[in-house]
């Protein structure tokens, strides 16, 4: 069974490929469910061409005020993005078709 760790403060999963976007992630939320989202964000995503920083936000006014309405919430370039603690399998699916708009 695969195992995924969190992305370390200012690491950038894919970091190595400059040419793909840089998408960058704020999940908020209770620190355990928003912790099991990030990890499940990496093994989601860490197969497609795309770069991703990642921070957790676990202040509850701060989500309010950035209009997270579930926990946890993760947003992507500052727009909420995915609710709730989804699988890795949905996360990938979700970034699939998020790409293939973008290129478009």
């Amino acid at each position: 069974m695969e195992t995924c760790a969190e992305l370390g403060y200012g690491e950038i999963l894919n970091g190595s490929h400059p040419q793909w976007p840089l998408l960058e992630g704020v999940v908020y939320g209770d620190a355990t469910l928003s912790l099991k989202l990030a990890k499940r964000l990496v093994c989601g995503v860490k197969h497609l061409p795309l770069r991703l920083s990642l921070s957790i936000i676990t202040d509850t006014e701060v989500a309010i005020e950035a209009g997270a309405t579930s926990d946890p919430t993760l947003f992507i370039n500052g727009k909420p993005f995915i609710e709730g603690l989804v699988a890795a399998e949905t996360l990938s699916a979700v970034f699939e078709q998020y790409l293939s708009k973008e290129s478009l």
